[in-house]
């Protein structure tokens, strides 16, 4: 691994970026975290510099969001909201080749958690924004940038909290762009870039299961353990029927046509599998995903507990939230307790309108000849609680890509990292959009 050499000073976005790495901002969930205080301090210094009013708010301690709202030269136009969250899912330091949290370049690439969930898109905001202001110029609409805290806990201290609190930041906005959109794919040697139009619906459950507590050396034929493990194999066995959005079809038919193939041939897996890596994102949207992600049980190797968890993570095609509920509780059967920690809405909108023509158009001018296509995203955004003061969200976080760079595996992921031209591309893109749109 080759270091950036000594003397070599990182451009404004990637210096952002690597101090928002440095900031450990891990989201353990159900309000466990570390907080997102010193990274929102960090990002309203820098907005304040450039003579912004930054607005801070604590849903509870610790958890800073900020807002600002930057005035646009035709202020008769709606507000676009810019929105990015500064909270990280934990990462286990011993796994990485790197520090998780020290913000490392090297090989031409940020490493770090956050490099690409969110905290590249958080710098890239920062820079376009010194940018334009810096050189006496405005966007061409009001701009409402926020950076929320928990998204990673589906917003529950951060974007929900400001939109029923304090609705009135949003005011006069109608449209909002934030992170897993506006990346390159390679097809076949073509590149083509994903706009995001829509998430999956967002349902965490935990399963309960009870039984009688014993030694563990007795026959016990009412095991919550042996009860539990039974539901959850299940649920994660279940293979869910394939259902295709309005989206998905659109996204699929343009793929098949770009690569010279018949939609009408291959199946919607096939073609998908031929996105190469995106295919992560894109095979978990033609249908419903229940993922087992945690067991808790016990207390000592000889001792049968009374009681055994499980967390699921359940994500929802748009408009299937209470069907599929009511199959896990067929699967699961009456004697698991379902708890739902937490649920949100599933999101969808058409790829059309002068907000998608200027995405299109900042990503085309900056790669002639590229192909701009919409996507479902399997997971989910800070969009989801904007949509309730109607706000149509996109998923626009511009980034070139290499083709053998596995980007999808980044999120969540071990080695998390982004390439360096990558985030100039992307603050070149959206510093474009925001002075055009």
């Amino acid at each position: 691994m080759t270091s950036t050499p000594r003397g070599t000073e990182p451009d404004l976005t990637t210096r952002i970026a690597r101090d928002l790495i440095r900031f450990d901002t891990s989201n353990f969930g159900e309000g466990r975290s570390n907080g997102e205080t010193e990274a929102a301090e960090y990002l309203a210094a820098h907005l304040e510099r450039l003579g912004l009013t930054v607005h801070s708010f604590d849903a509870a301690p610790r958890r800073t969001s900020i807002v600002t709202r930057v005035e646009g030269r035709d202020r008769s136009k709606p507000a676009l909201v810019v929105h990015g969250h500064t909270d990280v899912v934990p990462a286990i330091a011993e796994d990485w080749s790197v520090d998780p949290f020290g913000g490392v370049v090297a090989d031409g690439m940020l490493w770090g958690r956050g490099a690409v969930d969110m905290k590249n898109m958080d710098a890239m905001i920062v820079t376009a924004l010194d940018r334009i202001l810096s050189s006496g110029q405005q966007p061409e609409r009001d701009l409402v940038v926020a950076f929320f805290a928990d998204e990673e806990n589906g917003g529950v201290f951060g974007s929900h909290h400001l939109v029923t609190e304090h609705p009135d930041l949003f005011a006069r906005a109608t449209e909002a762009i934030s992170e897993v959109g506006g990346y390159s794919i390679d097809l076949e040697g073509k590149r083509a870039y994903l706009v995001q139009t829509g998430e999956k619906a967002l349902i965490w459950l935990k399963l309960v299961a009870r039984g009688t507590a014993g030694h563990g050396s007795q026959i016990n034929r009412d095991n919550a353990v042996t009860r539990l493990a039974q539901a959850v194999a299940a649920i994660g066995a279940r293979e869910w029927p394939m259902h295709l959005t309005a989206t998905t079809r659109q996204l699929l038919d343009r793929v098949a046509d770009l690569l010279g193939k018949d939609a009408q041939v291959l199946s919607p897996d096939e073609i998908a599998l031929a996105t190469g890596t995106a295919s992560r994102f894109i095979t978990a949207t033609l249908r419903t995903t229940t993922n087992p992600t945690g067991l808790t049980a016990g207390y000592k190797h000889n001792v049968i507990p009374d009681r055994a968890e499980a967390m699921i993570d359940v994500r929802v095609l748009p408009g299937e939230e209470d069907a599929v509920l009511e199959e896990i509780r067929a699967i699961v059967g009456e004697d698991i307790e379902i708890v739902i920690s937490h649920r949100d809405i599933g999101l969808e909108t058409t790829f059309d309108g002068e907000l998608v023509d200027a995405m299109v158009g900042s990503l085309q001018r900056h790669d002639p000849g590229a192909e701009v296509l919409p996507y479902l995203l399997s997971g989910g955004t800070d969009n989801k609680a904007l949509s309730l003061l109607g706000i149509r969200g996109f998923g626009f976080a511009p980034l070139q890509l290499p083709p053998t760079l596995d980007f999808p595996a980044m999120f969540h992921g071990v080695d998390e990292r982004v390439p360096l031209e990558a985030l100039g591309f992307g603050s070149d893109v959206l510093t474009d959009l925001l002075l055009r749109y």
